[in-house]
């Protein structure tokens, strides 16, 4: 939990991997207690307790903004993932292979700037910045005002940039139909294993700039594998936004999930 946003893992949503949890000399562990976090000067029931409180209000908001998007069709999707993964590239490349076939807008969160909404309004995409401050993730609330200033088409796509952070927006609904978790070939295949939340909640995982493998020290299979200890429904997409290798299996998803929250048939399908 981080003591300004009060957000962190459920205390009842733990993952097994396989090991026990005495490391032993040379580690310190503070996830053993029952809210699954430390915090100095708080006890373990008190972290629940407001962690319990502020999950809730978020789920209220959830509803509503989940309530809002079904009643237009609109599919919305959460993206999360590490700062520079290679989210906001694949997001502009999405949406110049949609322009002309399906509408899009994009709800863009960062701590501080517009640089990425003004990246993806270049596409012709509508796009609108939350900016957090000192937060580290978005909620249901923001989203909410967010959708209040947005005009989305019926049945269009509703992609959601949460700001780069694999921790603190896993536990956090903001009323998507999906949540997809981008982890880039320059990084660890060990991430799933450190991060475990967001993995555990996520949909799909998209390994990103595949290019790049060549000339890096990464198993995909690891990767892969890593992810589906944690989650073993996870479905996985390679692609590199940069050459376009990939992008049609990620297009498919889109049409297929678009379809599954109009009414359509109930099965997403990725390699």
């Amino acid at each position: 939990m981080c003591t300004l946003c009060g957000c962190g893992e459920s205390h009842d949503h733990k993952h097994d991997l396989g090991h026990d949890h005495d490391h032993g000399e040379g580690h310190v562990h503070f996830g053993d207690g029952a809210a699954g976090v430390s915090v100095a000067g708080m006890s373990q029931s008190r972290l629940i307790r407001l962690e319990a409180d502020i999950l809730d209000k978020n789920r209220s908001y959830a509803d509503r903004n989940r309530a809002l998007l079904a009643g237009k069709g609109v599919l919305a999707l959460n993206l999360v993932s590490s700062p520079g993964s290679g989210k906001t590239m694949l997001l502009v490349e999405t949406l110049k292979q949609l322009a002309g076939r399906i509408p899009a807008a994009v709800i863009e969160g960062d701590q501080q700037t517009s640089n990425d909404a003004d990246r993806i309004r270049e596409t012709g995409a509508p796009a609108l910045q939350i900016n957090t401050g000192k937060g580290c993730h978005l909620d249901a609330h923001m989203v909410g005002h967010a959708l209040e200033k947005l005009s989305l088409e019926r049945q269009s796509i509703l992609f959601i940039e949460n700001v780069g952070n694999l921790v603190c927006p896993a536990g956090f609904d903001l009323g998507e139909a999906c949540k997809v978790v981008i982890l880039s070939v320059t990084e660890g295949e060990d991430k799933p294993l450190k991060y475990p939340d967001i993995f555990a909640r996520a949909d799909l995982m998209i390994l990103t700039k595949t290019d790049l493998l060549p000339h890096v020290d990464f198993s995909v299979a690891a990767a892969v594998a890593n992810a589906r200890r944690i989650n073993r429904k996870i479905q996985v997409l390679q692609l590199s936004a940069r050459t376009g290798e990939g992008m049609d299996g990620w297009l498919a998803w889109l049409d297929a999930a678009r379809t599954m929250s109009a009414g359509g048939p109930q099965e997403i399908a990725a390699e």
